[in-house]
């Protein structure tokens, strides 16, 4: 009996417990509900479903503003070709599908100036509209709710070429790229040129500028005076003083160095006159030969040879 009644108590306890999670659960962002309800559309306009056709939804008037749009592709194939002008997406080859399916289908979404309503981003300003790429399983084109697939580009990203950007504000930062995930975090990337956004992964991408760096503009027909500084003139002297110093030292430098090497020239001639009067004083060596018992020098040979004059000649 007591183990029952713990049995019992143990169970009310998990089951309070998973009311209280299931209480404290968010319900699903705009975004989501809006992904569903995309998704319902596009799978309706496959009214006679062929394969790499795209068929562009219709939407009730709640969602004027918003176009959709869908393709059905197998899944080798996409991997094999990628798919190359999808509206503003260029899907690359070697796209790989998880978990793998035979056929899938590519809705396209285009969320115009609902961008910050369904992806509010605080700071800072769409300069192009948010655009979207979802994958889902075709085996059933009549059924809604579907989950995403996941795709990974595993050679080369998904370009995204925007049609529709605004010129950036004056004096604002550069613009950057902006990539959602399916649960709506944004990550921000570097354009590619002026208008082309990439990523490896499936989601909603848009152009952004950071809001809170533009610059206020000055009123029309008005120009801003130039704000004197204290001390500028003091400024302009030290700087000049400096550059005077600067040259002075300079040619302070280089005619030490013109004396340096004066006097190493001068060092070496003198040098060279000593060992001269040196070996002038020290002569020619001669030999030593045995003369008898003592040793005496010997000249190798007489200089001038004796030439017997022609007058005294026999």
């Amino acid at each position: 009996m007591g183990f029952l009644i713990c049995a019992c108590l143990l169970q009310l306890i998990l089951l309070t417990t998973s009311s209280g999670v299931a209480a404290q659960s968010q319900p699903p962002s705009p975004a989501r509900i809006l992904d569903a309800t995309l998704q319902d559309y596009a799978y309706r306009a496959f009214v006679r479903p062929h394969t790499g056709i795209v068929y562009n939804a219709t939407l009730p008037s709640n969602l004027t503003g918003i176009a959709v749009s869908a393709v059905r592709l197998r899944s080798g194939s996409l991997r094999r070709k990628g798919l190359p002008g999808y509206f503003e997406f260029s899907v690359p080859t070697g796209v790989v599908v998880q978990p793998y399916v035979e056929r899938v289908v590519l809705v396209y979404h285009n969320l115009g100036k609902s961008s910050d309503f369904y992806y509010p981003l605080h700071g800072y300003t769409y300069l192009a509209p948010v655009l979207g790429l979802l994958v889902y399983d075709a085996a059933n084109l009549s059924a809604v709710g579907l989950q995403e697939l996941n795709i990974v580009a595993s050679e080369r990203p998904i370009s995204v070429t925007f049609s529709d950007v605004r010129a950036v504000p004056s004096g604002s930062a550069a613009p950057r790229c902006v990539m959602f995930d399916l649960n709506g975090m944004p990550q921000f990337r570097d354009l590619e040129g002026t208008d082309t956004c990439s990523t490896y992964r499936q989601g909603h991408i848009s152009i952004v500028v950071n809001s809170s760096e533009i610059a206020p503009a000055p009123p029309p027909g008005t120009i801003s005076p130039p704000i004197p500084t204290e001390g500028g003139h003091k400024k302009g002297n030290s700087k000049a003083w400096k550059i005077a110093v600067s040259v002075v030292g300079a040619a302070v430098a280089l005619g030490l160095l013109v004396m340096l090497l004066l006097c190493l020239v001068r060092y070496k001639r003198d040098k060279k006159l000593e060992v001269m009067e040196r070996n002038a004083e020290v002569g020619e060596t001669l030999r030593m030969a045995q003369v008898g018992r003592t040793q005496a020098p010997v000249a190798l040979g007489t200089r001038t040879q004796p030439v017997i004059e022609n007058d005294y000649a026999a």
